[in-house]
């Protein structure tokens, strides 16, 4: 392979790129981007959702699945989960059947809460205005500092889940916050490669990456005054971003009140660039990736959220992980570059019924 790999080039033949977060490659073959598809195809006309729906079991004021009532809530609405995947009460215990190291367990304590974005059945994300995102992101602020503080979590994971095809059980606007006692594998394997970093290079990985980013542009979708929304050279998912606190901070609860806002327009901006971009609701998962609460100084930290939206050439073209992604390592064919162009295209108002 040449050693001066032009980005001409890179847009025509095969090639891999690293992930630097967490030390994997990402095989990229845009020959394959104008193949064929006779694969499967999805139903793209979003369900016109009442604002309002009886059998919700997340609405306002409506029975929840293990017997709860929600209150009639006027705004943003956080509750444990009905059926968490980790409880605060689990027996404490490990086992290693054998003594080799090869049949391992151990208990996991924790806590799982639902955040309910709008008490709008309908609305999402980038139909809230500016101000209600704000009210979502103090939630998970509050949430980020009253669950790190107990010594029982370790890392505190906020994500969304939208839409079906991501395996959202409820249309309902909401998200998850899940703390665990243990740091999950793939921030655990960020904080290696941030620490490693900052040890050899005595600068911030994500710090360097952006300024690198930023003068290349090539990447870029969106930004404001605090925040930027760009598709990582390493992504993985067609239309995969990546949003980047500009600052170095490790976590939201390091945010002033105008990066507060600004994280509340640049997610607004960025998801309504999605939904435009096959004209529906674009199904993703996203999350926060920031310092374990563990009570340790974490200066190799930088807060930073990933998208992950699954379809592919659009609406009803998705993108499946199997056969090679299962067994060898991520393959894409749409180039970061060229997802990022057609990102940029779109218009950032809101034109999804």
């Amino acid at each position: 392979m040449s050693e001066n790999l032009s980005l001409e080039m890179l847009n025509r033949a095969s090639h891999r790129r690293l992930n630097p977060l967490t030390g994997d490659w990402v095989l990229v073959s845009p020959q394959r981007a104008e193949r064929p598809w006779q694969g499967q195809v999805e139903e793209t006309a979003d369900p016109q959702l009442p604002s309002y729906d009886p059998e919700c079991y997340l609405c306002p004021g409506n029975e929840r699945a293990a017997g709860a009532r929600n209150p009639d809530y006027k705004s943003t609405f956080l509750f444990t989960n009905d059926f968490a995947a980790l409880k605060p009460d689990a027996p404490p215990g490990e086992i290693d059947d054998g003594g080799k190291g090869l049949l391992v367990a151990e208990s996991e304590r924790g806590t799982c809460r639902v955040v309910c974005f709008s008490p709008s059945h309908n609305a999402t994300l980038a139909r809230l205005s500016v101000d209600e995102i704000r009210s979502v992101i103090d939630v998970w602020i509050a949430e980020y500092r009253e669950l790190g503080s107990s010594p029982e979590i370790n890392y505190v994971q906020i994500f969304e889940n939208r839409g079906e095809m991501m395996g959202s059980s409820n249309p309902h606007p909401h998200g998850q916050i899940w703390a665990n006692q243990t740091i999950p594998n793939e921030p655990r394997k960020e904080q290696a490669s941030q620490l490693a970093y900052l040890q050899k290079q005595r600068a911030c990985l994500l710090c360097n990456y952006l300024e690198l980013e930023t003068q290349a542009r090539t990447r870029m979708v969106c930004e404001n005054s605090c925040f930027v929304a760009l598709v990582p050279l390493w992504a993985v998912w067609p239309f995969e971003v990546m949003l980047l606190s500009k600052a170095h901070v490790p976590d939201i609860l390091s945010l002033q009140s105008e990066s507060g806002t600004a994280l509340a327009d640049i997610l607004k901006r960025l998801i309504t660039r999605y939904d435009n971009l096959f004209d529906v609701s674009l199904p993703y998962s996203m999350g926060f990736h920031q310092a374990p609460t563990d009570q340790k100084p974490h200066p190799e930290w930088h807060l930073h959220a990933h998208f992950y939206p699954p379809l592919l050439r659009s609406a009803s073209v998705r993108k499946f992980m199997v056969g090679y992604e299962m067994l060898a390592g991520a393959q894409r064919d749409i180039t970061p570059e060229r997802a990022a162009a057609r990102l940029r295209e779109v218009s950032e108002r809101q034109h999804t019924t």
